[in-house]
């Protein structure tokens, strides 16, 4: 049976260190979906309040410019901001998935938060390992934001940027029979004509392939520069607007045979990618390659995955309660091998010829 809906993938500049203007623009452009008749729109990565470009563009003391002003314009779970977007999604009947820069205590996350048509939370995760320079702003995340989520829509997962060229990550989503696949990247305007590997056709073919080896669609919106971004990061220094480019939105949805499918957008064009998703195609795609079912070797290789969240600091009353559980659970199951061992013992013993 045909379940066709559309979808839509944001591509814009962000609002670069202006937090409530970013909420207004993402209001703007989850208003602008709903009117298409989308049922979910993706936005970039950490698109409140912008991807830190300047990280990539100079020296650790001149970056300091920077810190404070993206610190303070990061976004926390339950603030006013995130109710914002709660409510534009409740408002507008339409799932979001946004990616953000997450504050929590004195620390940040690349983070995307998936909202339902209803205005309540479905997710929030925190990219696993953030890319080369990244480490230097943000922290990690750990085996429970590797999560796919039943919705209203399908089984929706998520991952940012570089996630998509972490094997086992992904594995570890197309595991979970995911339907629709947020990828969220930045701006692909860094070190254009000179790193290869950060530019559009590396990473948006990131994105075909998990289409493919998924069996999934994949919604993969992508930010861009605008001139007032580039102007205020590279200060009229011609060696930074040549490592940080104006433009660099190549916005893409995928098909489970990695076809791309829907509207087209300029790379320095503002606005949304649009295409109509069939949920029936998938068994087809799924048919011919299933890579964690059918068409796995699982006597060759697995994957060995730990969702436990992980916290830096832990109660001891939990860890109490937690090395209690353990025990027990460790003597019920020496009990259950003694019990094996003795039937064992006794079923030889009465087949012995003497």
């Amino acid at each position: 049976m045909s379940e066709v809906f559309k979808v839509a993938a944001v591509q814009a500049a962000p609002s670069f260190l202006n937090l409530e203007e970013g909420i207004q623009r993402a209001e703007a452009f989850i208003e602008d979906a709903a009117s298409k008749g989308c049922k979910l729109v993706v936005f970039p990565e950490t698109w409140l309040p912008g991807y830190p470009n300047h990280i990539w563009l100079g020296p650790v003391a001149w970056q300091m410019q920077f810190v404070g002003r993206y610190f303070d314009s990061s976004i926390e779970a339950g603030s006013e901001e995130d109710k914002a977007i709660a409510e534009a999604a409740r408002r507008n009947n339409i799932q979001v998935s946004i990616g953000v820069s997450e504050r929590d205590g004195g620390s940040l996350y690349i983070s995307q938060w998936h909202y339902g048509e209803d205005g309540e939370l479905i997710s929030r995760r925190r990219k696993l390992k953030p890319t080369h320079v990244e480490r230097t702003v943000f922290g990690e995340g750990d085996g429970s934001d590797l999560v796919v989520k039943e919705t209203s829509i399908g089984r929706v997962g998520q991952l940012s940027c570089w996630e998509h060229l972490q094997p086992l990550s992904k594995y570890a989503m197309y595991a979970q029979n995911e339907q629709i696949h947020c990828a969220a990247w930045p701006n692909f305007s860094l070190y254009r004509g000179m790193a290869y590997a950060l530019g559009d056709v590396v990473n948006n073919a990131a994105s075909m392939i998990y289409a493919v080896e998924g069996g999934c669609y994949v919604i993969a919106p992508c930010a861009t520069v605008s001139k007032a971004q580039q102007e205020m990061l590279c200060q009229g220094d011609p060696e930074k607007e040549a490592m940080c480019q104006v433009g660099g939105g190549y916005t893409k949805i995928y098909a489970p045979d990695g076809q791309s499918i829907g509207s087209e957008i300029g790379e320095a064009e503002e606005g949304l990618v649009v295409a109509d998703i069939d949920l029936s195609m998938i068994p087809y795609a799924k048919a011919v390659a299933d890579p964690a079912g059918h068409y796995a070797k699982k006597d060759a290789t697995r994957l060995l995955i730990d969702r436990e969240k992980r916290c830096a600091v832990v109660e001891v009353k939990d860890l109490d309660a937690s090395k209690m559980a353990t025990s027990e659970q460790a003597t019920m199951e020496q009990e259950e091998e003694v019990e094996v061992t003795n039937e064992h013992s006794s079923l030889l013993h009465r087949l012995k010829p003497w």
